[in-house]
C-alpha cells in the first residue's frame, strides 16, 4: 500500500500572548477511561504519537484524569518519544476527587504550586506550556490564585496561564493580575452559553477559546445512537444521554447527520467544522482511543462552510430543541454564569487548510500528473444539465486550487465541442505550465446517442489540429485514441501520433478501451504513455490482463468513472437521476438490476462508516490503493463534491481493508453490463485491428 497523504493542520496563535498551537488540538483525557475502558500507556502512547504525526502538537490532560493521575503519567510517556519543542502542553490543577464520583475545588496558593511541582514531576519536563485553574475555587479570591500562578511564570515552571469555566467578573479580575492566554470552556452545536458573554469579553481581552467536548462528548460521533454505551461510560450518568432526554436528542443527531450527507462529509466532522469556523480564536480539542476518529476529526479542518451554511447547521439544532443539562450534577461546579440566547456567526470565515495532493508519474515516460485528477465531461452534462462556462471554469479553478492539476476532456464531450471550449477557457486562467492536459479523438457522435469511430492518420491530425486550437494551446500534455478503430491497423494511426509528438503538438500517446494486442502492437510504434479505462469497485474486468501487462511495459493506468459512474456517490440511490441525466438507460441503473446494485451500495456505505469516510471518500480510497501507476479522475458540477473526493486521499486501508471492501462487494454480484449498449461493441475485449 501506498504512503497516503496528511491533512496539513496548519499553526495559529491561542490569545495575543504569543503562545501558537495546532489548528486542532487532542483530549488526552479519554485515553485513561472515562467513557470507556482505559487504554494501557503503550496503546494511549500510540495514539497520541499517531496524533503528532498527523500534525496535532496542542495536548490536554489533568491532574485529575485517570486513577492516580493515569493519564498525566501516561502523556509524560508520549512526550519522550516526541521532540518536546514542538510540542505545546497543557494540564490543569484545581479539581479534587473523592469516592462516588464527588468533587471538590481548590485554589489556594499553596495548592497551586504543589500541584504543578507534581504535574511537571508526573510529566516528566522542565516547564508547562498552558497551566488551567480546571474550576475555579470560590472560596479564594481569584487574586491569589493568579499570583501564584504569576510567579510560576517568572519562574520558568508554566509559559502561559488558563482558566476553565470562570465568570466574567472573574476573568476580569483575574486578567488584571497577569494576561490570561485562553479559556478551556465546553462549546459545540449543543453547548452554545457561552457566545453571548464569553465569547465577546475573551476577543475583548485576546484571549483564546480551547473548546472542550467539541463533538457533544461524543454525541455527535454517534455515542448512544449508532452505538450503545460501554458498561464502565460515565456517559450513562449524564442528562443528555439518559431516558427521554435521549431519545429527544437522538432526533438532532439525525438532522445533523442528514446535513452531513450533503456537505459530502460525516457527522463528526460537520460538528467540528462548524466549530472551526466560529473563528480563528477558538481551538477544538477532540479526544478519541481510536486512530480512524482521529483520522476522521482531522477530516473536519478540509470542510469549507459559508455563513448561510452556518447558519443552516445552527438553525437544524436549535439549542433551546437540546434536553438534559450540559454537565453532571455532580460536576456542575458553579460553572460560569452566561445564558446561550442567540447562535453566533463569524463573518470573517477563516480560509481552511487543504489536502496536499502530490505529483506522481504516469507511466515510464516523464509525465507526472497529480495524484487524483479531474474528468470535464460532466460539466458539459452527460449525467446531469451542463453548467455554463463561466460555472464550469469555476469549478476547474477549484480543482486547481485544491492541488489536481491534470485535466482530462475529449473532442466528442459536449454538444459541438462545448467541453474543448470550456477548459480552454479555464486554461487561460491558469498557469498553462503547471496543467497537465488530456484530451482525445476518434469517436464521431451522430444523432440518437450513436457513435461511429475513426483511426486515419488524416482523421488523427485533423482531430489534434482543431483540439489545439478549440482549447487555446500550443501542445496536448497526454494525447488518447479514445476508442480504436478496428478497421485500420493500430500502426497507421500511432504512426501519425508519433509524427504528431516529434512535431512538438502532444508530449505523450495514449488509448483508451485497447485490447491487449493492440496495446502491444501500438507500444512497438512509440511508447504509450497511459491507458484510459473503466475501473472502480463494480468494474474490475481490467484487473487480469490489461494491468499486468501495462506494468510490464510501464503503461500507467487513468481510471474513468472510478465512482461508478457517480453510483457510489448515491446517484439513483440517495437522490433520483435527473430527467435528462443519460444514466436513465445505463444498464446498471435501471429495474431489476438497480434494487441489486443497491444492496452492494449500502454494503460499502456500512464501510464507510467503519472507517470514517464518505462512501464514495472510501470507493476512491480502495482505488488510489491498488497502486500509484493507477490515477482516479472523478468528475463533478459540485465543489462540494470535489472536496469530499479530494479527501478520499486521507483515508487510509490495510491489506486486510481492501479485502473486506472486495468481499463485500463481490464483482460477480454487480447487475447488468458495464456501459451503455451502443458503446459495448467499441470496449477493450474487441478492440483488435487488422494487421498491418
Amino acid at each position: 500500500m501506498e504512503e497516503m497523504p496528511q491533512i496539513h493542520i496548519p499553526k495559529v496563535k491561542l490569545g495575543s500572548h504569543g503562545l501558537e498551537v495546532s489548528r486542532l488540538g487532542f483530549g488526552c483525557g479519554g485515553l485513561s477511561g472515562i467513557y470507556n475502558t482505559p487504554l494501557s500507556h503503550e496503546a494511549g502512547c500510540s495514539v497520541i504519537k499517531q496524533a503528532f504525526d498527523m500534525g496535532i502538537t496542542f495536548f490536554d490532560t489533568s491532574d485529575i484524569y485517570g486513577q492516580n493521575h493515569d493519564n498525566e503519567f501516561m502523556v509524560g510517556k508520549a512526550l519522550k518519544q516526541l521532540p518536546r519543542e514542538k510540542v505545546q502542553l497543557a494540564t490543569k490543577f484545581g479539581i479534587m476527587m473523592s469516592e462516588g464520583f464527588q468533587f471538590g475545588v481548590k485554589g489556594t496558593p499553596e495548592y497551586v504550586r504543589k500541584c504543578c511541582e507534581a504535574s511537571l514531576q508526573r510529566l516528566g519536563v522542565d516547564y508547562i506550556d498552558l497551566y488551567y485553574q480546571h474550576r475555579v475555587d470560590t472560596s479564594v479570591p481569584i487574586e491569589e490564585t493568579m499570583g501564584e500562578l504569576k510567579k510560576l511564570v517568572e519562574e520558568g515552571k508554566i509559559k502561559y496561564i488558563g482558566l476553565s469555566e470562570p465568570s466574567l467578573d472573574t476573568i476580569r479580575r483575574a486578567h488584571a493580575v497577569h494576561p490570561i492566554t485562553a479559556l478551556e470552556m465546553e462549546y459545540s452545536l449543543w453547548s452554545r452559553d457561552i457566545e453571548d458573554g464569553i465569547i465577546p469579553l475573551c476577543r475583548e481581552l485576546g484571549i483564546g477559546i480551547v473548546a472542550y467536548s467539541p463533538l457533544g462528548r461524543g454525541f455527535f460521533g454517534g455515542k448512544a445512537v449508532l452505538e450503545s454505551l460501554p458498561n464502565e461510560s460515565l456517559l450513562s450518568m449524564h442528562p443528555r444521554f439518559n431516558g427521554e432526554n435521549l431519545e429527544k436528542n437522538k432526533l438532532l443527531y439525525n438532522k445533523l447527520a442528514s446535513l452531513a450527507a450533503k456537505y459530502a462529509c460525516t457527522t463528526p466532522q460537520l460538528a467540528l467544522a462548524w466549530l472551526l469556523h466560529q473563528g480563528n480564536d477558538i481551538i477544538p480539542i477532540p479526544g478519541t482511543t481510536k486512530v480512524k476518529n482521529l483520522a476522521n476529526n482531522i477530516g473536519s479542518l478540509a470542510v469549507k462552510l459559508t455563513g448561510e451554511d452556518l447558519e443552516e447547521i445552527s438553525n437544524a439544532v436549535p439549542i433551546d430543541d437540546v434536553s438534559g443539562d450540559r454537565d453532571y450534577e455532580a460536576y456542575s461546579l458553579k460553572p460560569f454564569s452566561a445564558k446561550k440566547e442567540h447562535s453566533c456567526l463569524i463573518e470573517n470565515m477563516e480560509e481552511m487548510p487543504q489536502i496536499h495532493i502530490p505529483k506522481v508519474k504516469l507511466g515510464s515516460h516523464g509525465l507526472e500528473v497529480s495524484r487524483l485528477g479531474f474528468g470535464c465531461h460532466g460539466l458539459s452534462g452527460v449525467y446531469n444539465a451542463p453548467l455554463s462556462h463561466e460555472d464550469g471554469c469555476s469549478v476547474i479553478k477549484q480543482a486547481f486550487n485544491m492541488g489536481i492539476t491534470f485535466f482530462d476532456t475529449s473532442d466528442s464531450y459536449g454538444q459541438s465541442h462545448d467541453n474543448e471550449f470550456m477548459v480552454g477557457k479555464a486554461l487561460k486562467q491558469l498557469p498553462r505550465e503547471k496543467v497537465q492536459l488530456a484530451t482525445k479523438f476518434g469517436i464521431m457522435k451522430s444523432e440518437g446517442f450513436q457513435f461511429g469511430v475513426k483511426g486515419t492518420p488524416e482523421y488523427v491530425r485533423k482531430c489534434c489540429e482543431a483540439s489545439l486550437q478549440r482549447l487555446g494551446v500550443n501542445y496536448i500534455d497526454l494525447y488518447y485514441q479514445h476508442r480504436v478503430d478496428t478497421s485500420v491497423p493500430i500502426e497507421d494511426t500511432m504512426g501519425e501520433l508519433k509524427k504528431l509528438v516529434e512535431e512538438g503538438k502532444i508530449k505523450y500517446i495514449g488509448l483508451s478501451e485497447p485490447s491487449l494486442d493492440t496495446i502491444r502492437r501500438a507500444h512497438a510504434v512509440h511508447p504509450i504513455t497511459a491507458l484510459q479505462m473503466e475501473y472502480s469497485l463494480w468494474s474490475r474486468d481490467i484487473e487480469d490482463g490489461i494491468i499486468p501487462l501495462c506494468r510490464e511495459l510501464g503503461i500507467g493506468i487513468v481510471a474513468y468513472s472510478p465512482i461508478g459512474r457517480g453510483f457510489f456517490g448515491g446517484k439513483a440511490v440517495l437522490e433520483s437521476l435527473p430527467n435528462e441525466s443519460l444514466l436513465s438507460i445505463h444498464p446498471r441503473f435501471i429495474g431489476e438490476n438497480l434494487e441489486k446494485n443497491k444492496m452492494l451500495y449500502n454494503k460499502l456505505a456500512n464501510l464507510a462508516a467503519k472507517h470514517a469516510c464518505t462512501t464514495p471518500q472510501l470507493a476512491l480510497a480502495w482505488l488510489l490503493h491498488q497502486a500509484t501507476d493507477i490515477i482516479p479522475i472523478p468528475g463533478t458540477t459540485k465543489v462540494k463534491n470535489l472536496a469530499n473526493n479530494v479527501g478520499s486521499l486521507a483515508v487510509k486501508l490495510s491489506e486486510e481493508d481492501m479485502k473486506e471492501i472486495c468481499d463485500a462487494l463481490p464483482i460477480n454480484d454487480v447487475s447488468g453490463e458495464r456501459d451503455f449498449e451502443v458503446l459495448t461493441k467499441f470496449s477493450w475485449q474487441f478492440a483488435d485491428t487488422p494487421s498491418k
